[in-house]
């Protein structure tokens, strides 16, 4: 059956691992991991935008001028920008245009390459993060970092590392 799964990007539709057989249900154990790994992002994140919000910025902002303040020259090229905070390009450049308009970051033509933009991190934007980053590191210290041991914090990263690289391999390119 060609047009049997669900709809894909190109309209067509794809086969499903379980066109021909019963969905893979999650055990009790993996819903809970699954869900428990859900809970800890959402209230982490929202907590992080929240401590960042008494200072003017998202946890999208902090991101992207962590990201321009650690790459050489104080600038990356937009799509290297996207992929490094997982962003879509169409995002991202909503992103910059809004903090274009704070004078964080600006945008500069590529040299050589008409399609090419580059991000660049502004005076404003770099005393920005230079003030923001020891509150932000404290945060991420009370509410994520110091709840872990060192052991806990080992397996996270092992447990993780492969899904980081598994999906970014797979996502979709904007």
């Amino acid at each position: 059956m060609a047009d049997a799964g669900l709809p894909g990007n190109s309209g067509r539709f794809v086969v499903v691992p379980w066109e021909d057989s019963e969905p893979r249900w999650l055990s009790e154990d993996e819903q809970e991991t699954w869900r428990s790994a859900l809970n800890l992002h959402k209230l982490l994140l929202r907590q992080l935008d929240r401590d960042l919000h008494d200072d003017g910025l998202s946890g999208h902002d902090y991101e992207i001028l962590v990201g321009l303040s650690e790459a050489p020259g104080r600038r990356m090229r937009m799509t290297e920008l996207a992929d490094s905070t997982s962003q879509s390009r169409s995002r991202l450049s909503h992103q910059i245009t809004r903090m274009e308009a704070r004078d964080l970051v600006r945008r500069e033509e590529c040299e050589g390459d008409k399609r090419g933009t580059w991000a660049v991190l502004t005076d404003t934007g770099r005393a920005t993060i230079e003030r923001v980053a020891p509150r932000h590191v404290e945060s991420v210290r009370r509410h994520f970092i110091d709840r872990l041991t060192p052991g806990q914090q080992d397996e996270i990263r092992t447990a993780y590392q492969p899904i980081i690289e598994y999906l970014r391999k797979i996502r979709d390119r904007d």
